[in-house]
């Protein structure tokens, strides 16, 4: 697999497959989401279940490709087949999601991805604690929300993190 087109189809197909495996197994059928590749930053993927939508990396699946495939895919399809099996109060990675992961799709259930997130997570931003040389690198979302007046605080020593600088494409360490 190289261009995105085809990546794009063999994701699809995955979607698929992984939608008959729930079907098998429930005896019933699952209304099939709308894919995107239009989801940035850390993330690989996104399942949203009120809007039975599912939202994946293109950077991430451009430099993972099979690998994305065989293990994104199943954990987001994971999470609407349980949305729709057992509602919109269960936690997002609860028995529900977990049993689904390792009964019905055969993997492993992960919370997250190990995929290097260099070229994917874009703006990172350095903070100071009062912690001697320790750096908390947030993504642009949490600085922003700081610039809106939130605060976030060190786990270790519990002082309030400062703006350092800014950097681009870097992973946390």
């Amino acid at each position: 697999m190289s261009d995105l087109h085809t990546l794009f189809t063999e994701l699809n197909r995955a979607v698929t497959h992984h939608y008959q495996l729930a079907e098998a197994y429930y005896l019933r059928a699952f209304p099939r989401p709308q894919v995107s590749l239009k989801l940035r930053g850390r993330s690989a993927g996104i399942a949203e279940g009120h809007l039975n939508r599912l939202r994946f990396n293109q950077q991430l699946l451009l430099e993972n490709q099979q690998d994305f495939i065989q293990q994104v895919v199943p954990h987001e399809v994971a999470h609407l087949v349980a949305w729709q099996l057992f509602g919109r109060r269960i936690r997002p990675h609860g028995p529900e999601w977990r049993r689904i992961m390792e009964e019905v799709f055969k993997q492993q259930a992960r919370r997250t991805h190990t995929f290097e997130v260099r070229q994917a997570a874009g703006q990172c931003f350095v903070y100071h604690c009062g912690c001697v040389g320790r750096e908390h690198h947030l993504t642009i979302r949490r600085h922003n929300k700081i610039g809106r007046g939130q605060g976030y605080l060190c786990r270790l020593c519990g002082s309030r993190l400062h703006f350092a600088r800014q950097e681009k494409s870097v992973t946390k360490p």
